[in-house]
C-alpha cells in the first residue's frame, strides 16, 4: 500500500476548481468557492442534494486529490455511541483479568489503570478522525446523516464545535488539527439549525447538459461521441417529468458505461427498453417509460441533436 503523502489546501479559488478537475470531478465555481472556504476556514461542509449528485464523491476526491486518508461514517437508523465513535475491546480486557488474576496481581486500580488504556481502545470513525497530525489532517465524511435520529446529530455539536471526544476511562482526546469535514444529507428529514450553523452550507443540484457531458467523457472516455450526447440529453429530459426518483449521475454514467460495453453507437426504442433497469429502479417509473414516454423523448432527443449539427 502506497504511503499517502499529504498536500496543503489550495490557495485561492481557481486552484481548489483545478484540484477538483485534476482528480476527473466537474464542478462549478460556486462549489469550488464553498469548499475552498471551508478548507481555508476549518469549517465543516453541509452537502445537501439528491441521491445520485455527487456529493459523497467530493469527500472521496477531495482525499484524493490532497493526499489524505479518507474516514467514512455511514449513518443510519439506530447508529450509537459505540458504533460510530469508540467502543472498548470487552474480549480482550476479560483475558487480560484472568491472566493478571492467575499470576496473583490483585491490586484493583493497578488493574483498571492496565485494562482501560489505549491498547484494549477500539477507535470507530468519530475517534479516528481525530487522530491526524498537523498537515495531515484527514478528510472525514459523515454520510447520509439524514438516516440517523436527533440523538445522535445532537451528539455531534460537540464534535464539530470542538472537536473532542470525552472517553470516561481515558479523559478527553482532542484532535492535534481539525479534519476536513464533509457532512451529506439526501434531505429525507431536516437536520437542526443547531448544527447547520456550525457548517458552511451547499446545494448540490443535478448538473446542466454541459458539464454531465463532460462528466461523462471523463468517465467514460471510450463511450461513442454520439451516444454520449444522446445519453445526456435522454436523462436530462427524463429529470424533467415526474418520477418516484428521478436518475442520478450515478445513473447516467452507468447507463453510458453499460451501452458501450454493448457496442452501442446510437439510442434506439430497444436498446432503451431493454437497458431501462440501468436508469430506473421503481417499476412504475419503468412501466410509464415503457408505455410511450420513452419513445416520446427519445424522439425529440433525436431531433434536437439533428436540428444542432
Amino acid at each position: 500500500m502506497n504511503e499517502l503523502k499529504p498536500r496543503a489546501v489550495p490557495r485561492t479559488i481557481d486552484e481548489t476548481l483545478d484540484l477538483l478537475t485534476g482528480a476527473d470531478y466537474v464542478a462549478d465555481r460556486s462549489l469550488a468557492t464553498v469548499l475552498f472556504l471551508s478548507l481555508r476556514m476549518n469549517r465543516p461542509l453541509f452537502l445537501e442534494g439528491e441521491a445520485g449528485v455527487g456529493k459523497t464523491e467530493i469527500a472521496k476526491v477531495l482525499a484524493q486529490a490532497l493526499g489524505r486518508r479518507l474516514i467514512r461514517l455511514q449513518c443510519y437508523e439506530g447508529l450509537d455511541v459505540s458504533s460510530a465513535v469508540y467502543e472498548w475491546n470487552y474480549a480482550a480486557q476479560m483475558i487480560e483479568i484472568r491472566m493478571e488474576e492467575a499470576a496473583g496481581k490483585v491490586e484493583r486500580s493497578a488493574m483498571e489503570r492496565n485494562v482501560f488504556s489505549e491498547k484494549y481502545l477500539i477507535r470507530r470513525p468519530v475517534l479516528d478522525a481525530l487522530t491526524g497530525k498537523a498537515g495531515a489532517a484527514p478528510v472525514f465524511l459523515i454520510d447520509e446523516l439524514d438516516r440517523t435520529d436527533e440523538a445522535f446529530e445532537a451528539f455531534l455539536l460537540e464534535i464539530l464545535s470542538d472537536f473532542q471526544v470525552t472517553v470516561p476511562e481515558l479523559g478527553t482526546i482532542k484532535a492535534e488539527e481539525p479534519p476536513i469535514v464533509i457532512i451529506t444529507t439526501n434531505r429525507t428529514r431536516e437536520i437542526h439549525d443547531a448544527l447547520k450553523r456550525r457548517c458552511l452550507y451547499h446545494w448540490v443540484d443535478y448538473p446542466n447538459a454541459e458539464r454531465e457531458l463532460e462528466i461523462v467523457h471523463r468517465k467514460v472516455p471510450q463511450a461513442n461521441q454520439r451516444l454520449s450526447a444522446e445519453v445526456v440529453s435522454f436523462i436530462q429530459k427524463l429529470r424533467q417529468i415526474e418520477l418516484f426518483k428521478v436518475p442520478g449521475v450515478a445513473e447516467t454514467i452507468d447507463w453510458a458505461g453499460a451501452l458501450t460495453e454493448l457496442d452501442k453507437v446510437a439510442l434506439d426504442p430497444e436498446t432503451v427498453s431493454d437497458t431501462i433497469g440501468v436508469l430506473l429502479k421503481y417499476q412504475d417509473d419503468i412501466a410509464r417509460i415503457e408505455q410511450g414516454e420513452g419513445r416520446r423523448i427519445l424522439n425529440e432527443v433525436k431531433a434536437e441533436l439533428s436540428a444542432a449539427e
